[in-house]
């Protein structure tokens, strides 16, 4: 496993150890020790799979006074993920990273505690895991606005189509108005 990129601080792109031959592929997509090398020490407390169609954007969600850390990956399709700091006093406050991540080429993206989160499938189908630091909680949970024209996301819709969106995420909040999470970023 070895970090491929930090884009902003703390939120890592990670290209895991894949041993293939002709019968297939191995690889470690969790191993305490490896991964408190990297500097992810957080304990994970959920494990999440979601199953979504082609052109299905989800997100992008936070949740405030327990904010989640997120392993992500994808075990089939290709979604272009996305990550918004949101952390209070954050440099990078406001500032988004995406990434192709699919079965294929088998990338991670560790999103630690205090960003907004959320993903758009680039595939006829994409299944999505993910290992989460803290419970998920319906009271404490929030939307960003997709198309928040201050975060400036350049989703890469097919066919410059409007994604399929939950009720839910069609009302996300700006980023003026939303409730910012207090969490100090960590180093890696």
């Amino acid at each position: 496993m070895k970090i491929l990129k930090e884009p902003i601080q703390s939120l890592l792109v990670l290209e895991p150890t894949v041993y293939k031959d002709e019968r297939g592929f191995f690889m470690e997509t969790w191993q305490k020790e490896l991964f408190t090398n990297l500097g992810i020490t957080e304990q994970f407390v959920q494990d999440n799979h979601s199953k979504s169609t082609k052109g299905v954007l989800r997100g992008l969600h936070y949740q405030i006074n327990n904010p989640q850390g997120k392993l992500v990956r994808v075990t089939k399709g290709e979604v272009f993920d996305v990550a918004v700091d949101l952390r209070k006093g954050s440099s990078t406050f406001g500032e988004w990273f995406g990434e192709y991540i699919s079965d294929e080429n088998k990338l991670m993206m560790w999103i630690p505690p205090g960003f907004a989160h959320g993903f758009y499938v680039m595939s006829e189908y994409a299944e999505f895991q993910y290992k989460c630091t803290d419970f998920y909680s319906p009271e404490n949970e929030r939307c960003l606005l997709w198309n928040d024209n201050k975060v400036k996301i350049k989703w890469p819709f097919i066919n410059k189509n409007i994604p399929i969106l939950s009720k839910k995420d069609q009302k996300g909040k700006r980023l003026e108005d939303i409730e910012k999470i207090v969490i100090k970023p960590m180093k890696y």
